[in-house]
């Protein structure tokens, strides 16, 4: 069986970089649209990137707002926050790739993960 999904989108806030006890990783949001219309929503994806790749110079390029490619294994529970429940998709990227140019300034998202946020620019 295989597990993978794939996605471009927006990153939602500037990435974190810390150590455990089995190593490096590289966490960041992701904002990904789906639909048209008055159907458009964005879903955030929790993204994570584990071992030596978290360790070098990635983290610098992964800020607010700037477009990347990721693929990886996908994982999702369910969350309830003020009495609503809300799935959290969460992704062991494997591969990550940065599309675009730079960041736009005027356009990163506004809501934290996990929570929906229809207006979102991009």
């Amino acid at each position: 069986m295989s597990n993978i999904f794939t996605c471009v989108g927006r990153v939602g806030s500037d990435a974190e970089q810390r150590q455990t006890n089995s190593g490096s990783v590289l966490t960041f949001s992701l904002a990904n649209d789906t639909g048209y219309g008055d159907r458009k929503r964005t879903q955030w994806i929790r993204c994570a990137i584990f071992g030596k790749r978290a360790e070098g110079k990635l983290a610098g390029y992964l800020v607010k707002g700037a477009q990347v490619y990721v693929s990886g294994e996908l994982s999702c529970a369910m969350n309830e926050k003020g009495g609503k429940s809300y799935l959290n998709l969460d992704l062991a990227v494997r591969e990550i790739e940065l599309v675009g140019g730079k960041a736009r300034q005027e356009d990163p998202p506004s809501s934290q993960p996990g929570e929906p946020d229809d207006d979102l620019p991009f």
